[in-house]
């Protein structure tokens, strides 16, 4: 039984770190890097399939010059506190400096009910204690709390980034203690760079969990897992587990190669559904980060005895 092959991958083509999001409007939203990283785009549709013809509108673009004037990487887009938030990364430059790009995260607002209608503000950097290399922030609630996840370069710790929580006293604004949750360790973690990034929750099953992306983004990128109990202090790192094993990784046999960058929702009637990108060759040349073929998928996915989620292999 193949109880995996319930849309037709890819969704949308040429849409890296795909975020989609199910509105109470009973729409999907869909936001995602688009391969010239200059600006950021939303659409909707009332199945997760139909988001491939929906139309993009282009709701912010880059700026010439300053902090928000190039690469502009993973936005997600999220409904909190009655408005509607994206959270992006961007950096003043496409250099590197000691391997490093220099993004830092942000906000926008918009008060409209139809995020493609209407103004979309600027809140301004969403600031944490370092100012160094931070992206890929998402946010959940959780007993009354806004919580903030995100991965940023410590820099007393050798590599890429890490991951970290923390509580949020507005939706752009961090309180309190900031706590990492997950460096990158094992050998998955690791390859070309130390990397873990691209947090998603899900909640269920009396626990939390955060999936986020692991080493570099060709065909060895990963996904793992973390996981905490419900009832726990999130902002308690030896409250996270980490999977010693990478929970979805490239399959050879499907042709999907370098899985990741996920976000999770649920189908229209009703399923557990992982969206992520993924290329389907191999061999890249040049940087991957260039190669604009990382594309919009998306599968059901189910559930082990043990109460933790079963992501399977990318299908076809």
């Amino acid at each position: 039984m193949d109880q995996k092959r319930e849309y037709i991958n890819p969704v949308v083509e040429q849409r890296a770190d795909p975020w989609v999001y199910k509105h109470s409007d009973g729409y999907y939203y869909f936001t995602a890097s688009v391969p010239e990283y200059d600006r950021i785009e939303v659409r909707r549709s009332s199945t997760i399939q139909g988001l491939k013809e929906a139309i993009p509108v282009v709701v912010w673009y880059k700026y010439e010059t300053g902090p928000l004037s190039a690469n502009i990487w993973a936005p997600e887009i999220h409904f909190i506190q009655g408005k509607w938030y994206i959270y992006f990364a961007a950096a003043r430059t496409t250099e590197t400096q000691d391997g490093l790009f220099d993004h830092r995260m942000f906000a926008l607002e918009n008060e409209s009910a139809n995020p493609l209608e209407g103004t979309w503000s600027e809140k301004g950097q969403v600031r944490t204690r370092w100012e160094s290399f931070a992206l890929d922030a998402t946010t959940f609630e959780h007993r009354e709390e806004l919580y903030y996840v995100w991965a940023q370069k410590d820099p007393e710790i050798e590599g890429n980034s890490n991951l970290y929580i923390s509580k949020m006293s507005d939706p752009w604004t961090l309180t309190g203690e900031q706590v990492m949750i997950s460096t990158p360790e094992y050998d998955w973690e690791i390859i070309g760079f130390r990397v873990n990034e691209g947090p998603a929750v899900l909640k269920r099953n009396g626990r939390i969990f955060i999936s986020f992306s692991a080493s570099a983004t060709d065909y060895n990128y990963c996904m793992g897992l973390l996981e905490a109990d419900e009832s726990a202090d999130l902002l308690d790192p030896s409250v996270w587990k980490k999977t010693p094993q990478p929970v979805f990784q490239t399959s050879e046999e499907n042709g999907q190669y370098g899985p990741g960058h996920n976000s999770f929702t649920v189908s229209e009637d009703g399923q557990d559904v992982i969206v992520y990108h993924a290329r389907n060759y191999k061999e890249i040349s040049g940087d991957p980060l260039y190669d604009p073929n990382r594309h919009t998928r998306a599968q059901v996915f189910h559930w082990k005895e043990d109460g933790t989620p079963d992501f399977g292999l990318p299908v076809r």
